[in-house]
């Protein structure tokens, strides 16, 4: 036999097995921001372990990611699997766009009792699982210490009375400063303490506003509260000039925000001002308090023909092992409580979000809900900078959102005709 033959019959050989031929799986996959920069390098030995599995992984702006993924859904070309934010999971399932996975989860082996209870509800949509958590995110505190033991006080606060009271002393030991930052165009902060009440924000299933309701106003008094008291500057984010400079400085001793601030600080403050602040849980009414359940999930798109390809690298990224190292190259917190299990077990800092993860309430979910938080946010704004009365606001936040639903109640009421 020639050589050139024995060639042929070597590329013919090759080309007929699943790195080449036509059984191998392409799966479309998008990510975004900083998890689409990395996720290719996560998902290599995954390509080793599937070699009849292709993988296609898009890595899209968080600035166009919403607009694209309606636009592909418009035009007939979503990808297989997609990263999602956890608010958007509602959107996509009004449209009927993603595909339910609760048997896939029942014969794999992801253990739903090892996921954090309000993150995963942030997936379950009128009784559908549509996504698998893959990172988490919520709100906590903080804090420099040695401002609050300057103050007096050993450990952070518990509850609002003394969260108040911590509070009034940080201020009483330097009146031109403040004792928390809370800026006005964020509106997780109010949120997030809203979410410590029983009543929901929204009621009738999300056909209305619930902003009137008790729950709602007494969370909205203890924050217009602090700037009423001077508390608080009556400032957004863009008046700051580095709100790490700021706090570094002891400009304010609290400062409610996530996970990716660990870094930030360890990274902007000064090394004697390494031991200088933590963090801590949300004080709520009477005790530690919940905040909110967010992060992103992974979803597979119902128009998928490769759902069972998709699936297998949903469980791939859903392994302990596989979260942890996830953790390493981009600081994100895992979803299992198992994958807290080493180096992030003994970050001291990240403690405190482990805490806050088991206290997290899903924000409500309707397509709706991020439009209807801005308007929290502007509504809000008014009344700290003196343009809109506080006893106005919950009505005019439930007329707001009463207009945001309009479309979703006539939606409902004929979908039961």
């Amino acid at each position: 036999m020639t050589s050139r033959r024995r060639f042929l019959l070597a590329s013919a050989a090759l080309a007929s097995g699943p790195a080449f031929g036509q059984s191998r799986q392409r799966v479309r996959f998008w990510a975004m921001g900083r998890e689409g920069e990395v996720v290719r390098e996560l998902l290599r030995d995954f390509e080793r372990e599937h070699p009849a599995i292709r993988l296609d992984i898009q890595g899209l702006p968080w600035t166009a990611a919403h607009e694209k993924l309606l636009t592909a859904f418009a035009g007939d070309a979503v990808p297989d699997l997609c990263q999602l934010g956890n608010t958007w999971i509602p959107e996509f399932a009004a449209l009927d766009a993603l595909e339910p996975l609760d048997s896939r989860v029942a014969a794999a082996n992801i253990p739903q009792d090892d996921y954090f209870p309000g993150i995963w509800a942030t997936n379950v949509v009128e009784g559908a699982l549509l996504g698998v958590p893959w990172y988490v995110d919520t709100r906590l505190l903080f804090y420099r210490r040695d401002i609050l033991a300057d103050a007096g006080y050993r450990a952070p606060p518990r509850d609002w009375p003394e969260w108040v009271r911590m509070m009034e002393a940080v201020k009483a030991r330097n009146p031109k400063e403040f004792a928390v930052i809370l800026p006005l165009n964020e509106y997780e902060p109010l949120v997030a303490l809203s979410l410590q009440k029983e009543e929901p924000l929204l009621r009738e299933g999300g056909r209305y506003g619930n902003f009137r309701g008790e729950g709602f106003r007494r969370a909205l008094a203890f924050y217009l509260d602090l700037f009423t008291r001077g508390l608080a500057p009556p400032a957004n984010d863009t008046q700051i000039a580095n709100v790490w400079n700021e706090f570094g400085k002891g400009h304010f001793a609290f400062y409610i925000s996530g996970p990716w601030q660990i870094g930030e600080f360890k990274r902007r403050l000064p090394p004697q001002l390494q031991d200088a602040w933590m963090t801590s849980p949300l004080p709520g009414p009477t005790g530690p308090g919940q905040s909110i359940a967010g992060g992103c999930s992974l979803a597979i798109f119902r128009r998928s023909r490769v759902k069972d390809a998709a699936w297998q690298v949903v469980e791939y990224l859903s392994r302990t092992q596989t979260q942890r190292r996830f953790h390493e190259m981009t600081g994100n917190l895992p979803p299992r409580r198992s994958s807290w299990a080493g180096a992030l077990e003994g970050d001291v800092y990240a403690r405190a979000f482990r805490d806050q993860l088991d206290r997290v309430k899903p924000t409500p979910k309707v397509p709706e809900w991020e439009r209807i938080a801005q308007e929290m946010r502007l509504v809000t704004e008014r009344v700290v900078r003196g343009d809109f009365a506080a006893a106005e606001a919950p009505v005019e936040l439930d007329r707001r959102a009463d207009r945001l639903l309009e479309k979703r109640r006539w939606m409902l009421a004929r979908a039961a005709r």
